[in-house]
């Protein structure tokens, strides 16, 4: 990327585009119910940028005008007020090197984190192949986490929980992480998880859960 305050804004402009367009499909699931959830997408890696969509704004209404810039530390760096969890985002991309985040509110992903607030196992499942992960392979964890207002003691707790192949995290109470090589990436992930939570949500509960 073009570095200065020019670069800055070119690229800015650019990913705000794209935002805009995943947020209203996102929306349109009622996955971002309200003005809940948040996006981002690496603008540049020295130093880090993220274009991180705004706080407070109805993510079905969002333009990009409203996706802020921010840097490594989740930190506005052109643009308004982005997002509270804007560091957690940066923070998974340090973590994991991925392009791009999404961070949904999804009832599936809510409701299965009470039922298994442990992990939640998945196998047998063709879906898995939208992670990159085998259909008849072993069982996969996607982590539960337990919430913070702390993004630093949240994205500890990620940190500690990430399992490898599985690019998405939830956090109890709360929702949904997921991550990707781009934002295409990222939102094909979020959707094949989502169907994955679904599924599991429908199953009768078994001796585990709530454990």
């Amino acid at each position: 990327m073009t570095a200065g305050a020019g670069g800055d804004a070119h690229a800015l402009g650019q990913a705000a585009t794209v935002l805009a367009a995943e947020a209203a499909r996102f929306a349109s699931f009622g996955w971002m119910r309200g003005t809940s959830g948040n996006l981002s997408v690496v603008t540049g890696r020295e130093p880090l940028r993220l274009a991180v969509t705004a706080s407070g704004i109805d993510k079905g209404e969002l333009t990009a005008a409203d996706v802020v810039l921010v840097d490594g530390e989740g930190t506005a760096v052109r643009g308004g007020r982005p997002s509270a969890e804007a560091a957690l985002h940066a923070r998974v991309v340090r973590l994991t090197g991925a392009g791009a985040v999404v961070h949904v509110h999804t009832v599936a992903s809510v409701a299965m984190a009470r039922r298994r607030p442990a992990g939640i196992a998945l196998r047998g499942l063709e879906m898995l192949k939208g992670l990159g992960l085998p259909a008849d392979g072993p069982a996969v964890v996607l982590p539960v986490i337990s919430n913070s207002q702390d993004m630093r003691v949240l994205g500890d707790r990620l940190a500690a929980a990430r399992e490898p192949g599985m690019p998405a995290v939830v956090v109890a109470g709360h929702g949904l992480y997921v991550w990707g090589a781009d934002p295409r990436e990222a939102r094909h992930r979020t959707e094949v998880v989502e169907w994955l939570l679904e599924l599991a949500l429908l199953e009768p509960p078994g001796p585990d859960d709530g454990r």
